[in-house]
């Protein structure tokens, strides 16, 4: 659901960026006042896992794929303001180092996926964990929110969409509620079966909410999930599906996927990094390096923003 410049007009540009640069400031200072600095490498490691398993299309319908949004996964983890940032975070790697969405469209891409994907999606987890008590409770509730995360972006990319005069609102609104009716039942389920096995391990983990306790992620941990990670990056996306996604699929069919711009030259484009001649290893290579720059960015970030906060008080 990545939108490449071109996409959407000047008015629409400025207003999600607007938004996701407030967006980003409230979140910056949640991050702050709630997150306890052994949870900082989690940033990293959700920022990584995010990136490798946004690189797995998987196929649905009609020739269309769908890959992770990755929002209500990291909310869960880490809670909303951090979520916000890592999703943030994977966003400008991506379009900086791998041309995949806009640069002028950054701010639109954060907004849908940051706030209305991970926060939005976040808030919908907590209102059904309300009715919806015990570990099937928990899983059924990041189910519920991964797909609704995935509609609302969806819905909110579609109106974008239609106020920069893409694409008739009439046509529009049900094409994109359409593709990723679907692709958020692939959200779900991979959401699910991430923090099922999480819920199993290190259930401390899942209680982010509670931010001023808890024992971090731990080395063992941090590690397991880094080769995870990393064995998707180089082992499972030189074959993911090849399909156009949700929005690539919409444009393609409606004939405005020639407005599409590159505005700069991408180091990795396409994620296949330059030089190798064979298409799967240029993928796990580049995937290998996007994993790295994104535990090391979202590790920095997350210190950035702890970097004040005042450890909490033992009680005596």
């Amino acid at each position: 659901m990545h939108i490449p410049d071109g996409f959407l007009d000047f008015k629409t540009l400025a207003l999600t960026g607007a938004l996701s640069a407030g967006g980003l400031a409230v979140a910056a200072r949640q991050v702050n006042r709630t997150l306890p600095r052994n949870k900082i490498p989690l940033m990293g490691l959700g920022a990584a896992f995010v990136f490798a398993a946004q690189m797995l299309n998987f196929p649905v319908a009609g020739g269309t794929s769908g890959h992770l949004l990755g929002g209500v996964l990291a909310g869960v983890l880490l809670g909303p303001g951090a979520a916000a940032v890592v999703i943030a975070c994977v966003l400008l790697v991506q379009a900086l180092l791998f041309s995949d969405g806009g640069v002028l469209a950054l701010g639109a891409n954060i907004f849908n996926m940051a706030f209305v994907g991970a926060v939005a999606g976040h808030a919908i987890y907590r209102l059904a964990r309300r009715f919806l008590p015990g570990l099937r409770g928990r899983i059924a509730a990041v189910f519920f929110a991964a797909w609704c995360s995935t509609v609302l972006a969806s819905l909110t990319c579609a109106g974008e969409l239609a106020l920069s005069g893409t694409l008739a609102p009439g046509v529009v609104f049900p094409a994109m509620l359409g593709v990723h009716a679907f692709i958020g039942i692939g959200e779900g389920l991979i959401t699910s079966l991430v923090i099922l096995a999480i819920a199993r391990t290190r259930p401390d983990l899942l209680e982010a909410e509670n931010a001023g306790g808890g024992r971090g992620a731990g080395l063992e941990f941090l590690a397991f999930g880094l080769v995870i990670a990393l064995g998707l990056a180089i082992f499972v996306s030189p074959y993911a599906c090849s399909w156009p996604d949700g929005l690539d699929k919409v444009a393609e069919k409606f004939g405005f996927e020639g407005h599409a711009a590159t505005l700069i030259k991408a180091w990795i484009p396409d994620y296949k990094m330059p030089g190798i001649s064979s298409a799967g290893i240029a993928t796990a290579v580049a995937g290998a390096i996007g994993m790295a720059i994104m535990f090391g960015l979202a590790c920095v970030v997350g210190r950035v923003m702890v970097h004040g906060q005042v450890p909490p008080t033992k009680a005596k």
